[in-house]
């Protein structure tokens, strides 16, 4: 595949200085160099396992109702829906 690749100047150089001081063409140091480098990135990391710490957020008041909450909620929902409805018109 050709693709166009913009390297730092430093990288560049050493990419050429390898070329000239193997005396392998610039294309295949630069697929050799990266072939070992994205091999030697997925060869030396290994996942951590992800781990979420819960934390408590207590529970329930007492004479709080979470039906009429969540009743509140529906109408608010459908309250606002209804006003973008009307903005359509």
């Amino acid at each position: 595949m050709r693709t166009t690749l913009t390297l730092e100047d430093q990288l560049a150089k050493a990419l050429k200085n390898t070329a000239h001081r193997t005396g392998k063409p610039f294309k295949q140091v630069v697929n050799e160099t990266l072939r070992a480098g994205l091999a030697a990135g997925h060869a030396s990391r290994k996942p951590r396992p992800f781990r979420l710490k819960t934390v408590s957020l207590g529970g329930v008041l007492g004479g709080v109702s979470l039906e009429k909450a969540l009743r509140l909620a529906d109408a608010l929902e459908d309250q606002e829906l209804a006003r973008k409805f009307a903005q359509r018109k």
